[in-house]
């Protein structure tokens, strides 16, 4: 439709243009002549001053001894044409019936185009076309069909929880009559709330595939524009389609984009996104239902969302969709592993094993880099070492061997990352090593990896103290080998992660005596909450704080420093080991120490591909996806 509007506007334009240049060719004759009265005329002729005559019922032109054209308007009654014949003069005659036509189409054609091509552009501005100058009021929500790819609750795994909660609105929707005769009434919505990457998305598209009705997609952003009412007038437009193909399922991807709190806010209020979301609450719970229209909205970011948004009657459930358990990043595995061809050796519960905290998205890009690494070796399944090597490479970052380290950054690199390995192995609260390489990843020098053995759910003072001593052993490792005056700006990184957790334990974490039970992060950057504007605390609890903070910082590198020194032997085995293999394994580590050989193949980069132990990084404020347990950053270059 769209297309045939468009060609239509431009033959209408053609045909404009062409009648203009008409009206301009064929009155160039009458610009280019000069108007003679009817006796003049005749004297001409009776000069002999006219050669040529052309003749029509009301005018003539005539070309003059002088070669220049002119015309005269010829009365009704004159005799002229026997006068013209007997001078010798050339006559020539226009149709009557022709001139009158074509005058008719040269006076009024242009005019019916312009009228023609003025209606046309006001149904475009007046809505005719959602890409017309006035169709930004329309909704840009799309529909989805199952041509464009159907999707099951059989393509979403790892989530069964929030599946389950889901797959009853499906019921709903088959088969209300089931729920109805008991006085239930259909959801009116159902709000995703999850970490990027976990399904949100895709759970609403199996809804959709599922119950086999219309599902129209939308982002939030796409409501706000810059002219006042706009999403408000797409907001009424939206459920106006719905209710059009009821039942339905509207679909608004990070609703928090026009749902935020009203009245709070970077800024203050804004007027366009509140009548936004003011039109938003209205239709879905005002004094007019929307029978038959379901709503889903998905969002990482609940806790900036309008209070009246969330209330039941609005959106009935709030469905979390956190990231899987290694029993759902199995599942998970599985449903992107059926694409690609894999190798006998291919055990998915060990890779599951080795990555907590990876999302949905995280497992898919997984299992879609392994595929590639195999793909580019000339494999013709994925093997197992593909997985290990895609899995560092997600964790770790791709390597880059073509780095021009000196002897000396080696050196302290293979120190720094052997400080980390020995405190980590030591200590029996820090995640068992995983990896630790000096080959350049992403933006460090060099990496530990530290993966924990069962998904981590909670996080004791102990483990954290003693993550802070593994974080401070890079630092502690350069002090003791190379001096406090050739400390690098390696345990940057470091640092600020030390830091990171260090005020998690004391600002939110109640893990300091001294500061008490109190949560002071809130105060610290700004409360969203309830009025707004943030919280203040007074200049001594923030000097407390910071002296807790400190304190934490500074235990955990005394520890490190004193393992360091208990076990310097094993220390300068492991430093020795790094620079001589680049990377070893959790076991390969211990056997290093104890000043065995590391027992691996004549590749010595190759990675284990055996069991892999693994643990998250250390978490800032909460649990995230598996960092690196320490690693050195680049060096600063001229």
């Amino acid at each position: 439709m769209g297309n045939a509007r468009s060609f239509a506007f431009w033959i209408v334009l053609g045909l404009l243009f062409v009648a203009l240049f008409q009206v301009f060719s064929g009155n160039r004759s009458t610009m280019n002549s000069s108007e003679y009265t009817y006796s003049q005329f005749v004297n001409a002729v009776n000069s002999g001053e006219v050669t040529e005559v052309t003749m029509d019922a009301e005018r003539v032109e005539f070309v003059g001894s002088d070669g220049q054209s002119h015309w005269a308007i010829v009365p009704e009654d004159a005799e002229i044409s026997s006068t013209l014949i007997e001078k010798g003069i050339e006559v020539k005659a226009n149709s009557q019936e022709q001139s009158a036509l074509g005058r008719f189409i040269m006076l009024f054609g242009p005019v019916a185009l312009l009228i023609g091509f003025w209606f046309f552009m006001m149904n475009r501005m007046q809505g005719g076309g959602k890409g017309g100058a006035m169709g930004f009021g329309k909704s840009k929500a799309k529909m989805l069909t199952e041509k464009q790819g159907r999707v099951t609750f059989d393509d979403v795994a790892g989530i069964d929880e929030a599946k389950e909660e889901l797959e009853e609105i499906v019921e709903f929707l088959r088969n209300p009559q089931k729920f109805s005769r008991l006085g239930g009434k259909i959801p009116k919505g159902a709000l995703l709330i999850g970490p990027p990457g976990t399904g949100k998305t895709l759970l609403a598209r199996a809804i959709a595939g599922e119950a086999g009705v219309p599902f129209f997609t939308i982002s939030g952003s796409d409501f706000v524009e810059m002219f006042v009412g706009v999403g408000a007038s797409r907001v009424r437009d939206m459920f106006e389609q719905a209710k059009k193909n009821a039942p339905c399922i509207v679909f608004i991807d990070e609703i928090d984009a026009v749902g935020r709190h009203r009245g709070a806010g970077y800024g203050g209020g804004n007027d366009e996104r509140e009548q936004t979301l003011n039109q938003l609450l209205v239709e879905m719970d005002g004094f007019e239902s929307n029978e038959g229209v379901i709503l889903l909205a998905a969002t990482n970011r609940a806790d900036v969302l309008d209070p009246a948004l969330k209330r039941p009657g609005r959106f009935d459930r709030q469905v979390q969709v956190p990231n899987p358990d290694i029993k759902g990043r199995e599942k998970i595995l599985n449903v992107h592993a059926a694409k690609i061809p894999l190798g006998p050796d291919v055990d998915l519960r060990i890779i599951a094993r080795g990555t907590p905290g990876f999302s949905g998205a995280d497992l898919a890009n997984l299992v879609n880099e392994s595929a590639l690494m195999a793909a580019r070796i000339g494999r013709n399944v994925v093997t197992m070492e593909d997985f290990e090597m895609a899995k560092d490479k997600v964790m770790m970052g791709a390597e880059r061997r073509s780095m021009v380290m000196t002897p000396a950054q080696k050196e302290m690199t293979a120190y720094h990352e052997a400080g980390h390995a020995v405190v980590g192995v030591t200590l029996p609260e820090c995640d068992p090593v995983y990896k630790a390489t000096i080959i350049p990843r992403g933006g460090a020098l060099g990496m530990v990896m530290s993966l924990p053995e069962m998904d981590r759910l909670n996080y004791h003072k102990d483990q954290c103290e003693q993550q802070i001593a593994m974080t401070m052993a890079g630092k502690a490792a350069e002090i003791i080998k190379f001096g406090a005056d050739r400390v690098s700006n390696g345990p940057s990184g470091d640092i600020q992660q030390a830091s990171g957790l260090a005020r998690a334990m004391v600002m939110r974490w109640g893990m300091s005596d001294k500061v008490g039970n109190i949560d002071y992060q809130q105060a610290h950057e700004g409360y969203m909450g309830n009025g707004g504007g943030g919280l203040s605390i007074s200049a001594h609890t923030k000097e407390l704080v910071e002296e807790e903070v400190k304190r934490l910082i500074d235990e955990g590198y005394k520890t490190a420093r004193k393992i360091l020194l208990e076990k310097s032997e094993e220390f300068e085995r492991l430093a020795q080991g790094l620079l001589e293999y680049e990377t070893l394994t959790g076991e390969e580590i211990e056997r290093v120490m104890r000043g065995e050989p590391p027992q691996i193949d004549d590749d010595e980069d190759k990675p284990d591909t055996g069991s892999a132990p693994s643990v998250t990084a250390i978490p800032k404020t909460k649990p995230k996806k598996p960092k690196s347990g320490g690693g050195m950053e680049p060096e600063p270059t001229a």
